[in-house]
């Protein structure tokens, strides 16, 4: 039975119009797209839910930020009260803004990798692992196992898998970890929290062998969220102690700004309390995103910020939007379909290889469930599975995903119970044909980053 939909803890003052393409309509503007869902105009989708980043709704406090953001070049007040704002939540000496998340991580892995040398993560996201690949260095991924197995409900998913972790700094050398990177919550595992507990050993195991941890913090919030209702000892605590403990772990941080924190563009890098490092950083922004007391974002785009640092924090906030989750998953669970679980913070990760087992990794069930969404009710997802994942950086071969997930990634403070009902009707529908869906073949990627590029064709074609 599904579980009550939490109620919305605001009112509704602007409104967006959007419209339904017809069944015919969506066929053909999905073989225009050449069955990519980056290629498709956001006017020809009804609910979209390609990501959940810079895709919120901002709040009536942050729209009055926007009136009163100081554009000076140079020492505007809008970036005085970011670094206050920051400085107060995350408890680090030195912030640096940039323009979105993948910003922060081009100025600083290009400080701290490069050829020959390794990164390891809980998980890494395309475009993080893009960025280290882009250095020279490699990326490795050292995710718990529950996470691997969809069907497992296990409270901390999105865990480090600490064991593994010192065994892959011994068999490199420590010498050529380049960093570690904690990322909250764990995207690319569905969305799944990181437990306190699993922050504490893996900066225990980094200290031991000398090797800066950096936070990928775009869901810090959500995943703050996430201990205070699981993890022993924290369900008295406030989300703002919550996230000074989580950071005190960390030597750094980047942050794509546009999740958490409610806006529309916009990130963070923090620096705990290495000055030379925090000297490389500003000399990198400046060369890469504008002058450092802008970082690539406008004076509207700095005050909005720091309003959003705090409405993110906000537990009234945080209870609706981990209920929205807990709605669809309900759902779901109702009609038997199968996603990782528990549900994620951020959106539903659907198991497309569950959902079209006749279909192989390399024919990519999960971008095949987000087409069948989009045509089925014009709704728009991406694939977390092998298409995203991509080759081989070195021998070109196909890599197959630990997953072959489709993301629901649901933006903030924007869709309605009855949006979400349209979400479980047209998986409930596709999975009664599922047997009928094709895979898909690429006809042409570029060499990075392909899913954001790449031209497909169905198989029946």
């Amino acid at each position: 039975m599904a579980k009550k939909y939490v109620p919305e803890p605001f009112r509704i003052k602007m409104v967006e119009t959007i419209k339904m393409l017809t069944r015919e309509e969506r066929e053909q503007k999905i073989e225009e797209a050449k069955y990519n869902m980056f290629n498709l105009k956001g006017e020809d989708v009804y609910i979209d839910l390609l990501t959940d980043s810079g895709t919120n709704a901002m709040s009536q406090e942050q729209w009055a930020g926007v009136m009163v953001g100081d554009e000076a070049y140079a020492g505007g007040k809008s970036y005085f009260k970011l670094l206050d704002t920051a400085r107060d939540i995350f408890d680090y000496k030195y912030i640096q803004p940039v323009h979105q998340g993948r910003a922060a991580e081009k100025v600083l892995f290009g400080i701290l990798m490069g050829e020959g040398k390794y990164a390891i993560s809980n998980m890494f996201f395309d475009t993080t692992r893009a960025h280290v690949e882009l250095t020279g260095a490699r990326a490795i991924d050292c995710v718990v196992e529950e996470a691997k197995k969809p069907e497992v409900r296990a409270p901390f998913k999105g865990n480090m898998d600490v064991e593994k972790l010192e065994k892959l700094i011994n068999e490199y050398g420590p010498e050529k970890i380049a960093l570690v990177v904690m990322t909250v919550t764990n995207n690319s595992a569905g969305g799944q929290p990181v437990s306190i507990e699993n922050m504490r050993k893996t900066a225990a195991v980094c200290k031991k062998y000398g090797i800066r941890m950096n936070i990928d913090a775009a869901r810090y919030a959500e995943n703050a969220y996430f201990i205070k209702r699981r993890e022993e000892g924290y369900a008295d605590k406030s989300i703002k102690e919550i996230v000074k403990e989580m950071f005190s772990y960390g030597d750094m941080f980047t942050m794509s700004a546009k999740k958490d924190t409610i806006v529309n563009m916009g990130g963070l890098i923090g620096v705990k309390d290495d000055e030379k490092l925090f000297q490389d950083v500003k000399g990198r922004t400046i060369s890469f995103e504008g002058f450092i007391t802008y970082g690539g974002l406008s004076g509207r785009d700095l005050e909005c910020l720091a309003i959003g640092l705090n409405e993110g924090i906000d537990e009234s906030y945080l209870e609706y939007r981990n209920g929205q989750m807990e709605y669809l998953a309900s759902r779901l669970d109702d009609a038997g379909i199968a996603y990782q679980a528990p549900v994620g913070g951020h959106g539903l990760f659907i198991d497309a290889k569950k959902m079209f087992p006749h279909i192989p990794y390399y024919e990519f069930p999960g971008q095949a469930l987000a087409i069948e969404l989009y045509k089925e009710a014009g709704i728009r997802t991406c694939d977390i599975g092998s298409y995203m994942l991509g080759n081989d950086p070195d021998t070109g071969e196909q890599l197959q995903a630990s997953f072959e997930f489709t993301r629901l990634a649901i933006p903030r403070r924007v869709y309605t119970q009855a949006h979400f009902d349209v979400m479980a009707d047209a998986l409930i529908a596709i999975k009664e044909r599922a047997k009928d869906v094709k895979g898909y073949k690429i006809t042409w990627e570029p060499p990075i980053l392909r899913h954001f590029q790449a031209s497909l064709e169905p198989l029946d074609k």
